[in-house]
């Protein structure tokens, strides 16, 4: 499975944390979007790089800043991009199973790596139900085209 990643300084601790992670579970191809050091830097760019590659690549990604806020409402902003700041174990599993998230965020001042680990391995492994779930994200489609 590939995977598209992205951080502001906020977050690049917990990024790398991801990635090691990542690529000891193993079947992963990970894509680093940045940042790729702990220098400040601002997080609109990244989540751009990242939300333009899981809309394009039809991947997954993942995001991260301090709080994860600040990067998830930019990421949004990609047409096609419905990413999700989690910091728990219900909202990671159920913004794939019903909202079909593309791209998880996390804070690196709020999550630990452990959770920060378990709530990536969580979203990775859960697919959307589809169903009743769908006619939601084709309503979030038609406002995001304009055509609600």
């Amino acid at each position: 499975m590939r995977i598209a990643i992205g951080a502001d300084h906020g977050g690049f601790e917990l990024k790398e944390s991801i990635k090691k992670h990542l690529e000891e579970v193993g079947g992963y191809e990970i894509t680093d979007y940045g940042t790729y050091t702990s220098e400040s830097v601002d997080y609109a760019a990244i989540a751009y790089k990242v939300g333009t590659a899981v809309t394009e690549e039809k991947i997954l990604g993942i995001l991260c800043c301090g709080t994860g806020i600040g990067i998830s409402m930019a990421a949004n902003k990609v047409k096609g991009v419905r990413a999700a700041c989690c910091s728990d174990y219900f909202s990671a599993k159920l913004t794939r199973a019903h909202n079909d998230a593309n791209i998880l965020c996390l804070g690196g001042r709020v999550v630990g790596a452990g959770l920060a680990n378990e709530l990536v391995d969580i979203f990775l492994n859960t697919e959307f139900e589809g169903g009743r779930h769908q006619r939601r994200i084709d309503q979030i489609s038609a406002i995001e085209n304009g055509e609600f």
